[in-house]
């Protein structure tokens, strides 16, 4: 056994699990990375054009309203629908990449793991996870509708409206980790993550929600540096009098600012998918204490 295994099967309060991820995600986001980046290389690339339209078509409809010109409208859309399309395939896409590993570095107990093992798991139930997410997107809708209706209510509706969301979100990070972790059917994995929620709502709740902020904090921390730079750049060409619309340079450093920020914002989601991964298979173990058992009968064993 590994000596820096994080066993996640260990039953753990709120503080508990986010020592746990944090200390997860210490010794995996390098691994995890690896994995990142070979399987969302051209949606890397994607981003990047993607982000030159959006640039291009703010800069020309912004800094050019005196001259009307179709095409900066026609870089806008376009350059919107595509991160639309481009931003949901990767969201599912390493969602289930991040699920994948994460049960993958459990089963192999903190041993390497092969970033073709995780796609395999992956393509392996991609028709579940598919489903998953077309259910998901109904469940989605219905939520929303009870939320705008219980937030007429003063106040109260307010917290209701955000209890609802935060639990509806806890539920579907729980039940895509048992679709992952079990041969169990889509349906089957709803009704399993609906009852580890309910049973244990305020635990998920709550670490969800902070360790999700610490990720949130985190993100920040890491585009502050870029961000000042690229903030002092813009004022200084402003102030200077340099035409934005012109400018190879101003255009190359916005383009691939945005870039990296719809990057960082998509490896986002596979972090808060880690964090649904140490929750599950800390309440799966308070539940069923199915690793325990296993403690025990090896101890008998080797006796």
């Amino acid at each position: 056994m590994d000596k820096k295994f994080v066993d996640l099967r260990v039953t753990r309060d709120i503080g508990g699990m986010i020592t746990a991820y944090l200390d997860f995600l210490k010794q995996n986001l390098k691994s995890f990375l690896n994995v990142f980046i070979s399987y969302n290389g051209l949606f890397i690339l994607a981003f990047l054009g993607i982000s030159y339209l959006l640039v291009t078509g703010f800069v020309g409809t912004t800094l050019r309203a005196d001259v009307f010109d179709s095409k900066y409208d026609f870089y806008l859309i376009f350059g919107g629908l595509g991160f639309v399309v481009i931003y949901l395939i990767t969201a599912v896409l390493n969602y289930s990449l991040a699920a994948s590993y994460t049960v993958l570095y459990v089963e192999g107990r903190g041993g390497e793991i092969d970033k073709r093992s995780v796609w395999n798991k992956v393509r392996d139930k991609l028709g579940r996870i598919i489903l998953f997410v077309l259910l998901m997107t109904l469940l989605y809708i219905g939520v929303m509708i009870a939320g705008i209706v219980v937030s007429i209510i003063p106040v109260l509706g307010m917290f209701a409206y955000y209890f609802l969301i935060l639990g509806f979100t806890g539920w579907m990070g729980l039940s895509f980790m048992v679709m992952m972790d079990t041969d169990k059917e889509v349906t089957d994995a709803l009704g399993s993550g609906w009852t580890l929620l309910t049973t244990h709502f305020w635990k998920v709740i709550l670490s969800n929600l902070i360790i999700s902020m610490l990720i949130g904090i985190l993100m920040i921390v890491v585009l502050m540096v870029p961000g000042i730079l690229i903030g002092f750049y813009t004022f200084h060409a402003v102030d200077s009098g340099v035409d934005m619309t012109n400018s190879i340079l101003a255009t190359a450093i916005w383009t691939l600012a945005l870039s990296i920020l719809l990057v960082m914002y998509v490896l986002q989601q596979a972090l808060v998918q880690f964090v649904n991964g140490v929750i599950y298979y800390s309440v799966h173990e308070e539940t069923y204490n199915e690793a325990a058992r296993e403690r025990i009968e090896n101890i008998g064993r080797n006796e």
